[in-house]
C-alpha cells in the first residue's frame, strides 16, 4: 500500500482519512481540492490538473484524496490501493454542514488558498445526489480498475476499524526483524 487514491462524496472525510493514513504510512498526501481551486473558487484547466497528477505519479508513494471524475481513471490506473468512502447521504450532508461551521470564514487546510469555506446550493445538491448519481459510476469504474486493492467502506465505523488494523499492521512491520538493517 504505497499509492493510494481516496474517493467518495463530499463530506465523507476523504481529506481527514488521507492525513491519518499519511501519518501511519509516512506517505505524502495530496488534496486535489487544494490544487484544483485557485483563489476566489476559480478552477484550474483540465490540462493543468492532468499535469499535476502526472507529477505525483512519478513518486514512489503517495496518497491522493478527491473525486474529480475527469481524472479518476488516471488515479485508478496509477494506484495500488483505492479507498471508497461510500457513506450514507445523511452522513455526508452532516459532514459538509459541520465543516461549514468549523471553518466559517476560513479556508480549510485541504483547500486552495483564498477559498473560504462555503455551502452553496449546487454543492449541497451534488452531495445529496451522490449516492444515486455518482456512486454507481464510481462502482463501475472500480469494477473495471484491474489489479488493485479496493476498500469499500460504508460506515465511519468501518473506516475506524480499517485505520486500527492499518496501525497494527504498520507497527508490526516496523518492528519486524526483516525490516531492520545492520
Amino acid at each position: 500500500m504505497q499509492k493510494i487514491a481516496i474517493i467518495g462524496s463530499g463530506g465523507a472525510g476523504k481529506s481527514t482519512l488521507a492525513k491519518q493514513i499519511g501519518t501511519i504510512l509516512n506517505l505524502p498526501v495530496y488534496h486535489l481540492d487544494a490544487y484544483f481551486w485557485k483563489p476566489g473558487w476559480e478552477p484550474i484547466p483540465k490540462k493543468e490538473l492532468i499535469s499535476y497528477h502526472q507529477e505525483i505519479f512519478q513518486q514512489d508513494g503517495w496518497i491522493i484524496d478527491g473525486n474529480y471524475s475527469s481524472t479518476m481513471e488516471m488515479r485508478l490506473q496509477a494506484a495500488d490501493t483505492v479507498i471508497f468512502l461510500d457513506y450514507s447521504t445523511i452522513r455526508c450532508l452532516y459532514g459538509i454542514i459541520k465543516r461549514r461551521f468549523q471553518y466559517r470564514g476560513k479556508t480549510r487546510p485541504d483547500m486552495g488558498k483564498g477559498c473560504p469555506e462555503r455551502l452553496d446550493p449546487q454543492f449541497v445538491l451534488w452531495v445529496a445526489r451522490y449516492k444515486q448519481q455518482k456512486a454507481p459510476i464510481v462502482k463501475q469504474k472500480l469494477r473495471n480498475a484491474g489489479n488493485i486493492t479496493i476498500y469499500h467502506l460504508k460506515k465511519p465505523r468501518h473506516t475506524k476499524d480499517f485505520l486500527t488494523q492499518l496501525e497494527r499492521t504498520s507497527t508490526i512491520e516496523a518492528e519486524s526483524p526483516s525490516k531492520i538493517t545492520p
